[in-house]
């Protein structure tokens, strides 16, 4: 409620063809497996996209401070995941110094803390940006709420096989809708629109963020 009532929430969504990421976890599934103890799943790429898209749009993950806008030098992504009593928000720190492994990794203890009702307060507290994955429960799209104060939150959908146009050819291919909602205080709508197609372009030119 604080937060609907304080920010002036701007939302914005864009689609992400994700057959490049699906063409690339098949390749090195296996021997991620094999090296990390732990599968390349979709959320490592949205993290670690995210970021990118941050360096370049560093606002969206900004805070606000009574009339101030606080800037950060660090990226702290917090991850919604379930738990018997609802979504919780667990943070990964410094993920722009994280391997994809080590997102997965700390995603997937993250899961069962949450399952097992164990995460701690100072693993929740805290945070400059915030994914939320709808998807895994066959959500499109959703409209997610920003988390105070936190200026951006982005919702991953559930991809879903579509007819999409790829130069110039009609091709099936798996679609993800991604949502963002930002505070429209601190992030002009045409930026909040760059970052989210930036974001889209590292989603579906994966290679692009190892360069």
């Amino acid at each position: 409620l604080q937060s609907q009532a304080t920010n002036a929430i701007l939302t914005t969504f864009n689609e992400v063809n994700m057959a490049p990421v699906m063409e690339m976890r098949k390749r090195f599934q296996d021997k991620f497996e094999k090296e990390h103890g732990v599968k390349l799943g979709f959320m490592s790429f949205f993290v670690k996209a995210a970021v990118h898209a941050l360096k370049k749009y560093p606002v969206l993950n900004a805070s606000v401070d009574g009339n101030d806008i606080v800037y950060h030098g660090y990226f702290d992504i917090g991850i919604a995941v379930g738990s018997p009593r609802g979504l919780v928000v667990p943070i990964l720190r410094n993920a722009d110094q994280m391997s994809f492994a080590d997102v997965e990794k700390k995603i997937a203890e993250f899961g069962v803390k949450a399952r097992d009702g164990k995460l701690g307060i100072e693993e929740m507290t805290g945070g400059t940006f915030s994914i939320s994955n709808g998807g895994v429960f066959g959500s499109m799209l959703s409209t997610p709420i920003i988390n105070p104060p936190q200026s951006c939150i982005i919702a991953v959908g559930a991809g879903e096989e579509r007819a999409i146009v790829v130069n110039g050819k009609i091709e099936v291919a798996t679609v993800m809708t991604v949502t963002m909602s930002a505070d429209h205080r601190v992030v002009d709508g045409g930026t909040g629109a760059k970052f989210l197609a930036t974001l889209k372009q590292f989603i579906e030119e994966p290679a692009s963020m190892l360069l």
